[in-house]
């Protein structure tokens, strides 16, 4: 009589699993994939079972769909206070989903945040702060990972934002009704989108006001480069001032009061972010106001929804801005008067 082979073992499929643990198989792959979309209980059931089948022995995802449940998000400086909001609110988001964020630092470096890229691997998607790399080099990022871009526009990605230019436009009304008729921009990282935007702002409204405007590019968007940028200012003073961030402006208002100046009785200044540190500061700085949490929040929303294949808006996510008058901003003491004063104390 002819040796009849041994017939070979069927493998163990997700409707095994799914019978023996007593649900469904949508919740097999739920709890295996991304646990943080089942109760600990269930997740903990469905791997014990497929362990024990030789489900999980028996299957190797593709590095392309296995899931780490982790999240990053890559920041331009993380010593700036305008992002303690905002990877506040990106990771209650992330942990609320099951994810778990990491956040990375590029320091304003551009060469950092390409660096960034040996990282991807490691992560289920990116949310991209302010980013200093050309779009060319965002979008070769987003062919790896799925991406969503913070305070910028990428075309064809999702990208979430607030209203620079509409910032920049408060803020230039705010100077001109307390009589200011020559405002200096001091501004941010020329590789700075964002910056870009709030200086066409100030540009337009200066137009429809009427006021002069004119530009200083400080060395770092940091107290550092403001506390600078304040004597390139003195060789063309303005009494209105507005900078880029909020640590600018402090930093520019210590530089005023290094050169014998006082604000806001000699110069106004107006900040960008309303961090809390400018809320601390002796004046307390007038800023415009962003819902930074929300920022947060929204980005890592829209990272999830596509990462569960969902659809997400097409067009840029925009969060409005407002003024947040403090004691930084007063009435013009003239220009005429502040030139005078700023020869005398120099």
């Amino acid at each position: 009589m002819p040796h009849r082979e041994q017939a070979e073992e069927r493998p163990v499929t997700i409707y095994d699993v799914a019978r023996e643990a007593g649900v469904a198989p949508s919740t097999v792959s739920r709890a295996l994939a991304r646990p943080g979309r089942v109760s600990v209980a269930t997740a903990s059931k469905v791997r014990e079972v497929a362990q024990r089948l030789g489900y999980l022995r028996s299957r190797t995802l593709p590095a392309a769909l296995q899931r780490s449940q982790l999240l990053a998000m890559v920041v331009s400086d993380i010593k700036n206070p305008v992002f303690t909001d905002l990877v506040r609110g990106a990771d209650l988001a992330a942990e609320g989903a099951g994810y778990t964020l990491m956040v990375f630092d590029s320091r304003e470096s551009m060469v950092r945040e390409r660096a960034f890229e040996r990282y991807l691997t490691a992560v289920d998607g990116v949310i991209l702060t302010s980013p200093r790399l050309p779009a060319a080099g965002i979008r070769m990022l987003a062919k790896q990972r799925p991406v969503v871009v913070l305070n910028r526009i990428v075309g064809d990605l999702p990208c979430v934002l607030t209203d620079g230019a509409e910032g920049a436009r408060h803020a230039a009304e705010h100077l001109h009704e307390l009589g200011h008729t020559e405002v200096t921009y001091l501004a941010g990282p020329a590789a700075s989108w964002t910056d870009g935007v709030r200086w066409r702002g100030v540009q337009q409204s200066a137009v429809d006001l009427g006021i002069r405007t004119c530009r200083i590019r400080a060395a770092s968007p940091t107290v550092e480069g403001g506390f600078r940028a304040a004597s390139h200012w003195a060789a063309n003073p303005t009494t209105g001032v507005i900078a880029f961030n909020d640590v600018m402006a402090i930093g520019f208002i210590v530089g005023l009061r290094a050169l014998g100046l006082e604000v806001p009785r000699d110069v106004s200044v107006v900040g960008f972010d309303n961090s809390q540190l400018g809320t601390l500061t002796t004046p307390p700085l007038t800023s415009i106001a962003s819902p930074l949490r929300d920022q947060g929040t929204t980005a890592t929303n829209t990272l999830i929804a596509i990462l569960a294949g969902k659809p997400v808006p097409s067009d840029p996510i925009l969060l409005p801005t407002r003024l947040m008058p403090r004691e930084s901003t007063g009435r013009s003491c003239g220009v005429a008067r502040l030139r005078a004063t700023v020869a005398r104390v120099g």
